[in-house]
């Protein structure tokens, strides 16, 4: 059942977001698809991080530069993961309350956290960057595969928010809007809290 869900996320299946924003049972596993997404792309940016420390390592060893530090930490892939699903929540919190205030739209915040959860499925393409860290030469070939991932995983959010809302596409695309401010606001405020404490608990040893 769930397989055939994220297939049908993947694929556009018509009827695939109606059926989980019904689904009240599916609630736990949208939290756990949203948590795993974001887990994927930390690591991710881990690994990129890590290979492009390797790259300037070398090229200042060359040039006789001296050290540079970009490691990054398990706090850091923890607490990036983390400001990810709060980003999350406070997006659906916000898609659901624009819908019913501006639009008088009939919707719950599980709803939308039910549908976005798995339009956040698209996620899992990050794995993509985990692979081209340990192989470079195929950067060249999976950056345009991750280009088009990003527009196709904003399609599948925008659909699955007219989904939960039940509203016209102008209508949504107001609510995607003032949703994504939300979210620029949140990972901008507790992404820069989170930033101070990496570098209290760098400074500690941890």
């Amino acid at each position: 059942m769930l397989m055939d869900r994220i297939i049908g996320a993947f694929t556009f299946r018509k009827g695939v977001y109606a059926e989980v924003e019904k689904d009240t049972s599916f609630t736990t596993t949208a939290w756990a698809i949203v948590a795993v997404t974001a887990l994927v792309n930390q690591i991710s940016s881990f690994f990129a991080a890590q290979s492009a420390s390797a790259a300037a390592a070398d090229f200042l060893a060359e040039t006789d530069l001296g050290a540079l530090d970009m490691t990054v930490s398990p706090f850091n892939i923890i607490s990036g993961t983390l400001v990810a699903v709060v980003a999350f929540a406070v997006g659906c919190f916000v898609v659901a309350w624009v819908g019913k205030t501006m639009f008088k739209a009939d919707v719950t915040f599980e709803e939308v956290v039910r549908t976005m959860g798995l339009a956040n499925v698209w996620g899992l393409v990050g794995l993509l960057g985990i692979l081209f860290s340990f192989v470079p030469l195929l950067l060249c070939a999976i950056s345009p595969l991750l280009f088009a991932a990003s527009i196709l995983s904003i399609a599948a959010s925008a659909v699955a928010v007219k989904e939960a809302l039940d509203l016209e596409w102008g209508q949504t695309i107001v609510t995607i809007i003032v949703a994504w401010v939300a979210i620029f606001i949140i990972n901008f405020v507790v992404g820069g809290l989170l930033g101070v404490g990496s570098a209290v608990m760098s400074g500690l040893g941890l």
